[in-house]
């Protein structure tokens, strides 16, 4: 499929609809195997470059205001070594909770104030990017979260963080886990590691 003007490599049918394509053109773009249909309303072209993240571009789309968190966030910042079965996203508490069947989602409630801290850019496929928590973000959440999440995941995630990380990043670790109210579990954990 030629690519249409407006519309990247991943896009909704409201992308589609704005750029002129009559829903009958796209529903047969897709039976022709010219898209593929990511997600309910997310769709694919089938020459695009291949990723191996393309459940992460179809929930970013269903959900723009959602990051990637968690388990899935530690899974791309290789400090867990588990395939998550679900994606997980975070949305401000007191806001729109999606609802994704597929591919399998959870989402997490946070608060909105500190909701931005530790958010960053992945490059889910070329030129295709999807919000992320940073890999100091994802642990001091799954420490805070470890009764939801296991303390053997936590401090395995934990470890594997100030293992590979340099001395002057622990810092900026200790200030999230400060920011997020879980300051002295995440230092006692690091000081285990490090000692």
């Amino acid at each position: 499929m030629k690519a249409v003007a407006g519309l990247g490599p991943t896009f909704t049918t409201a992308q589609a609809k704005a750029a002129g394509i009559a829903p009958r053109d796209l529903y047969a773009w897709r039976d022709s195997g010219a898209v593929m249909e990511l997600s309910r309303g997310v769709y694919r072209d089938a020459d695009a470059p291949e990723s191996v993240h393309l459940d992460l571009l179809a929930v970013s789309l269903r959900a723009p205001a959602a990051v990637i968190c968690t388990e899935s966030a530690l899974a791309l910042h290789e400090l867990i070594d588990d395939v998550p079965l679900a994606v997980t996203l975070a949305v401000p508490r007191g806001t729109h909770t999606p609802s994704i069947l597929f591919p399998p989602t959870v989402v997490a409630r946070f608060d909105p104030a500190t909701f931005a801290l530790g958010m960053e850019q992945f490059e889910a496929a070329p030129g295709e990017f999807v919000p992320v928590y940073s890999a100091a973000r994802s642990v001091v959440d799954v420490m805070r979260l470890r009764h939801q999440f296991g303390e053997s995941l936590a401090l395995h995630a934990l470890g594997r963080y100030v293992r590979r990380s340099e001395r002057r990043e622990i810092p900026a670790l200790l200030d999230l886990a400060r920011a997020l109210g879980v300051e002295t579990a995440v230092r006692s954990a690091a000081e285990a590691v490090l000692a």
